[in-house]
């Protein structure tokens, strides 16, 4: 089990980056096209940039890292079910996840 600490801090970075996403992507969008040559351009894009800098680091999407739901590991995470392999393994035997069974043959 993950300590609680690490799995609120999992939720906090997923709701900021919730709340700035739309904020981001305007931002990253006059950066973007701050490459062309006229100086109104690229004065705009310095500005973004600048503020894009002023937002919290953990609201980039970039920062979050997938967890099990049930037990918050962090490594051996299966992005389809949302849970970690040992969890996956242990529900599947026991018939907890639908169409999923154990290979035989």
């Amino acid at each position: 089990m993950a300590k609680e600490s690490m799995k609120a801090r999992e939720v906090k970075r997923a709701r900021l980056c919730a709340k700035y996403a739309q904020r981001r992507a305007e931002l990253k969008k006059i950066v973007n096209a701050g490459v062309q040559d006229t100086d109104e351009a690229r004065q705009a894009a310095y500005e973004a940039a600048q503020e894009l800098q002023t937002l919290p680091k953990n609201s980039s999407y970039i920062r979050k890292h997938n967890r099990c739901s049930i037990t918050g590991r962090p490594k051996g995470y299966m992005r389809q079910f949302g849970i970690s392999r040992i969890q996956f393994r242990e529900m599947a035997s026991a018939g907890l996840i639908p169409g999923v069974k154990k290979a035989s043959w």
